[in-house]
């Protein structure tokens, strides 16, 4: 059994959908929960004009009676409230007239789907490729991945994220134990752990706004209680590390992805890098996380550790040069409403994708059609673990 989701809709289209495959019947589903999840990816300082617009809410279609999953699968929905204004843009239709200004996009952003895309699917109008690679799109995962976390819940897992650098600051990314990722309040402007380091972060977002430039920056992605074993060894498809990478970096503007302290090793022996193990209270354990809670594709029980190395936003309000790609001239790159930063967000996302490939992974190991089967499974594996 594995839990699968995809999503479709476009970035000003009439809404956000999804499809969730593989969940057990009888998990109790939440939507307030959902929203809230929701709600935590429209914040962070330095976000644009169109999170004043949206108000995400989940609609569930399918797959749900009495706030409990049937085993079926599950839809959902997002409705895009800044349709209204692209109805006639964005229409599924043809039309018979030329809307008034009909926001046609010919100049490509450095760093954007916009040039690739365009030359990929011979679209003389770049608006075909951007509003599907807009990040709008993580909306729809946001809400697969709140559910996912519900399921992961079950089972006594929880993931969290912090924002451990926004370009320059701090010099060497942030580390922090989980109770300090786990105190930091829902409504924080950043998520950063360090309240003096987070007010340097917004002095930093404030000068990009004024120079018309952007800010990338490194998210940590946190999941604790992970039981041993998810993952294998015996296929490249499935070592767990290969799939959270795959995932991680899928996220929109991510060019790197780490798993535990992996970029720093690379420089050290391994004398200095590999975690030792005893034997404490019962139980194998590490004296220390650089794995990051991942050993031979295979977790083994220390927490999963996992950073995303988010670009700077390729939409600047100063654009950079381009070309024209009717005229082949040089001019200035096309603007979209944009943000200034949206590592938090990023963050958010990265729980999303995080807790799809770990509901997976239990998914697999402990099947079930129904959520009781899976929890029998589950509690008679521990045993198992406990008599090793």
């Amino acid at each position: 059994m594995k839990f699968r989701f995809t999503t479709a809709g476009e970035s000003h289209g009439k809404a956000l959908v999804a499809i969730i495959e593989g969940l057990p019947s009888g998990l109790p589903i939440d939507t307030d929960e959902i929203n809230l999840e929701l709600w935590r990816r429209q914040q962070g300082y330095g976000r644009g004009g169109r999170m004043k617009i949206e108000q995400d809410e989940i609609e569930i279609l399918s797959g749900v009676r009495h706030a409990k999953t049937l085993g079926s699968p599950i839809s959902l929905q997002i409705v895009n409230r800044d349709f209204v204004h692209w109805e006639e843009i964005m229409a599924i239709e043809e039309i018979d007239d030329q809307p008034k200004n009909p926001r046609i996009v010919k100049r490509p952003r450095p760093g954007h789907a916009d040039l690739a895309g365009g030359q990929k699917f011979q679209t003389r109008d770049l608006r075909n490729v951007l509003e599907r690679a807009s990040a709008r799109e993580t909306a729809a995962r946001v809400a697969c991945g709140a559910i996912a976390k519900q399921l992961l819940g079950q089972f006594g897992i929880r993931i969290k994220s912090h924002v451990v650098k926004l370009g320059s600051v701090p010099d060497k990314p942030l580390d922090r134990p989980w109770q300090e990722i786990d105190s930091i309040p829902v409504d924080s402007m950043l998520r950063c752990a360090d309240s003096e380091i987070q007010e340097k972060m917004k002095g930093l977002v404030d000068e990009a706004k004024k120079s018309g430039d952007t800010l990338g920056g490194i998210f940590e992605v946190v999941a604790k209680n992970i039981p041993i074993g998810l993952g294998s060894h015996v296929s490249w498809r499935e070592k767990l590390d290969g799939r959270i990478a795959r995932a991680i970096m899928s996220i929109q503007a991510v060019k790197g992805v780490e798993i535990g302290t992996a970029f720093e090793n690379a420089g050290l022996r391994g004398s200095e890098v590999h975690d030792e193990i005893v034997y404490e209270d019962d139980k194998f354990q590490r004296t220390q996380n650089r794995a990051g809670g991942l050993e031979g594709g295979i977790t083994n029980g220390e927490e999963l550790r996992v950073r995303g190395y988010k670009k700077p936003i390729s939409t600047l309000r100063r654009p950079l040069r381009s070309v024209d790609i009717d005229s082949k001239e040089e001019d200035l790159a096309a603007f979209e409403r944009s943000d200034i930063t949206a590592v938090t967000a990023a963050g958010v996302i990265g729980e999303a994708m995080l807790a799809i490939v770990l509901a997976n992974s239990m998914r697999e190991k402990f099947g079930g059609d129904s959520l009781r089967e899976m929890k029998r499974n589950f509690e008679a594996y521990k045993d198992d673990l406990e008599e090793y």
